[in-house]
């Protein structure tokens, strides 16, 4: 049997879509691929995104910044020395943006100047750190991407 160009064509597009499903069937069945949504209330965490600037600005005003240390023990956060610790209190929550089963958020209670968070709460690797936290009535935000 002798086949055309016309022919061929067909049997060209056939294949390239037949190819083409087989990837967007894998990708969407395979659970390797899954991809979730980076944040589960992205529109609450947007309403709020005008205070988190209005807090980040107010934390520029600070002589001295919030500064981090990868220790032995584990990530020791060092608020500043002009501040009394014990009126210091927030939230610290970190986020792994490879694995949101690793995600969790502790409250501030400091007796000095630093905040350990231990070795074994923290896998090697990206992390976003958000400090959010109040000191006299003024409300702070700290955020950066640190690798651990």
């Amino acid at each position: 049997m002798k086949i055309n160009w016309g022919t061929g064509i067909v049997l060209a597009f056939i294949g390239f879509i037949s190819f083409i499903l087989y990837f967007v069937i894998t990708m969407t069945v395979n659970k390797k691929y899954e991809h979730d949504l980076v944040t589960e209330n992205y529109y609450v965490q947007e309403l709020e995104f005008e205070n988190d600037l209005h807090k980040q600005r107010h934390a520029q005003t600070l002589e001295e910044d919030l500064s981090w240390t990868h220790t032995v023990d584990g990530l020791v956060i060092t608020f500043p020395e002009s501040m009394t610790p014990s009126e210091i209190k927030g939230k610290v929550f970190l986020y792994r943006p490879s694995n949101k089963q690793l995600d969790f958020e502790s409250t501030i209670s400091l007796s000095d100047h630093n905040l350990l968070i231990p070795d074994k709460r923290l896998l090697g690797g990206r992390w976003n750190i958000k400090v959010d936290w109040e000191y006299q009535g003024d409300s702070y935000i700290y955020k950066k991407d640190i690798v651990y």
